[in-house]
């Protein structure tokens, strides 16, 4: 289990806000304060020790080292060889790979997670489906994703995505004299709360622990009941379930 409780406070939230704002310039600060994170919240759902966490789009190993540090066997899968490389050479464990057709057997893995990618797949909920196919019978599914309609929906081109997503990309290019990293349409797309909600409450093959803001203190977790409002306002949805 965490160190110490993990509590969704509105510290907490403004120290992750201060971090993500250094995201694209000082990666290795944001996601490694987001792994460490990352790694408390599960924690309060699952003693990680002992045991066996897929990260689906791991990417080049931030995480890597917080879930080791909880006791747990990690690999990490990703589609993009070079996403894999961005530290040097692959984490021990690493899987290439599609997420919305995973490499493994049902029921392999005791966790299976995945943090912001769910937003850069073409077909989002079949990834999430493989999610729980790949998970053990007890084992909990961790599936977060950041929102279009939210303010960071257009990742590098935000908050002009909310104007389009192809005129944004254009717009960053003209500004930036490269194409953005995450471009619409291609590897980006525009994934709702409304979305997530209902593929949650469509199971069959495990129940809803939790539906969550990820990144916002707990007294704000009303937002995601009302329709409008939490498309803009959630973020970052996170799903919690357990398989049966």
């Amino acid at each position: 289990m965490p160190d110490r409780p993990f509590r969704p406070t509105l510290r907490r939230s403004w120290r992750l806000f201060k971090a993500f704002r250094v995201e694209q310039t000082d990666p290795a600060h944001f996601y490694g304060m987001l792994a460490k994170d990352s790694v408390d919240q599960i924690g309060s759902y699952q003693d990680l020790d002992g045991r066996w966490v897929l990260d689906v789009g791991g990417g080049p190993g931030y995480f890597a080292d917080a879930f080791r540090a909880s006791g747990a066997t990690y690999n990490s899968l990703d589609a993009d060889l070079g996403e894999l490389s961005g530290l040097g050479d692959p984490e021990p464990g690493t899987v290439l790979g599609s997420g919305m057709d995973l490499p493994f057997r049902d029921g392999s893995f005791d966790v299976t997670y995945s943090s912001n990618v769910l937003e850069h797949v073409v077909k989002p909920w079949k990834m999430a489906d493989e999610m729980v196919r790949v998970t053990k019978s007890g084992g909990l599914i961790f599936l977060s994703y950041t929102l279009w309609w939210g303010p960071w929906g257009g990742h590098e081109t935000a908050p002009w995505h909310l104007l389009g997503g192809h005129r944004a990309a254009r717009r960053f290019e003209r500004k930036h004299g490269r194409v953005p990293k995450n471009r619409f349409g291609i590897s980006l797309f525009p994934v709702t709360a409304a979305a997530g909600l209902a593929w949650a409450d469509q199971q069959q093959d495990s129940v809803v622990v939790e539906r969550l803001p990820r990144y916002l203190p707990k007294w704000s977790w009303w937002v995601l009941r009302v329709p409008v409002l939490r498309e803009v306002v959630t973020w970052n949805l996170a799903l919690v379930l357990r398989k049966k």
